[in-house]
């Protein structure tokens, strides 16, 4: 059988921290598992069950409960699902697709079907974004609005950068794993506060887990021209991954409905409490002035 993790003990430890989180959210919430083409891919479902749904794909490499605790404000106006995203850390199947062809985007549309979900709109931060982009041009008519929060899948910060903050201080904390040695290795993504759960979580992922290393492919103008649902893009300027300097002018050439696109000012790749305010009141805006 395929899997992602590198032992059982650790994925059990992975596992248990999806829990820790997901009930450190506070929600009353249901869990449901849909079969994709792909494979079972597990949702988190919670807000009124009259609402109008709402989708939030997870960021890659964490699991969907620290993604879902971003967006909180938002569960009590919509109907939330929040997919763990398959060859991902979470409880959906763990074999990997491809993210530079058309897989995610027949994922999300399996999804769709298998909750009756005709069309939605979605939330997708750093990976999520980047699928919520392939959906788009492989299936654009289900998606009726989009907020793409730190996102991929439209131009990528300096590699250079990424390997000097990032990738060698990761390594080190998984060749001698110390806290110390781990928030040196995730402080380049925060921006101000630090959540202690998400580092958790990172951590464990770090060490337990065979990290995914691919990106969405960058989308194009012409494989969106098709896609006409309003677009909010919400960048951060400090976000090592993703700057808002090298994503909103990309933004601007190759997505059609572009509502808005921002720079959000200080803010790294994970959000501070100060961001989360604005974002999820900027977000709520976004999604009811655009029907």
């Amino acid at each position: 059988m395929t899997t992602i993790y590198k032992s059982p003990e650790g994925e059990a430890k992975v596992l248990s921290l999806y829990d820790k989180a997901l009930a450190k959210l506070g929600l009353e919430f249901e869990e449901t598992t849909v079969n994709t083409r792909f494979g079972d891919t597990h949702i988190i479902i919670t807000g009124p069950k009259e609402a109008p749904p709402l989708i939030i794909l997870q960021g890659g490499n964490t699991v969907s409960p620290v993604t879902l605790s971003w967006f909180l404000p938002l569960t009590k106006e919509y109907r939330v699902y929040a997919p763990d995203t398959i060859g991902h850390p979470g409880k959906s199947i763990q074999n990997r697709v491809s993210p530079a062809d058309d897989s995610f985007g027949k994922w999300v549309v399996d999804i769709l079907d298998g909750l009756r979900i005709e069309r939605a709109a979605f939330i997708g931060p750093s990976y999520g974004a980047g699928i919520i982009l392939r959906t788009a041009a492989f299936a654009p008519e289900r998606i009726s609005k989009a907020v793409l929060f730190v996102p991929s899948g439209i131009a990528t910060g300096s590699i250079s950068r990424m390997v000097f903050k990032i990738i060698i201080p990761m390594f080190m904390y998984q060749l001698f794993p110390t806290d110390k040695r781990l928030h040196k290795a995730v402080s380049p993504m925060f921006s101000g506060d630090v959540d202690e759960i998400t580092v958790e979580v990172t951590g464990a992922v770090y060490l337990h887990v065979k990290l995914e290393t691919k990106m969405p492919r960058l989308a194009t103008k012409e494989e969106l021209m098709g896609f006409k649902a309003p677009i909010l893009v919400l960048a951060g300027e400090k976000d090592i991954f993703f700057p808002a300097d090298k994503i909103l002018p990309r933004a601007k050439e190759i997505i059609p409905n572009l509502i808005a696109a921002e720079s959000l000012q200080e803010s790294g790749h994970f959000p501070s409490m100060k961001t989360l305010y604005y974002i999820n009141d900027r977000i709520r805006k976004f999604l009811k002035e655009n029907r």
